[in-house]
């Protein structure tokens, strides 16, 4: 058994393979989800009132015009 190359490997080296990458994947997945911080947007409040926004204007400085 020539089990050094994925080309000549058996069916359980295969088989080793997929486990190992099925149950690493599933712990980064754990890892990830423990590692999230909850986000409650209940508790987000406006630090000041709505303003409408008003027309186009064009501020040039030099050569560069920006338009806001």
């Amino acid at each position: 058994m020539n089990n050094s190359s994925l080309y000549t490997a058996d069916r359980t080296t295969h088989l080793k393979i997929v486990a190992l990458s099925l149950v690493a994947s599933i712990a980064v997945l754990i890892v990830m989800i423990a590692a999230r911080t909850s986000f409650d947007t209940s508790r987000i409040e406006a630090s000041g009132p709505a303003i409408k926004a008003g027309k186009p204007i064009a501020i040039t400085h030099g050569d560069i015009t920006v338009i806001r």
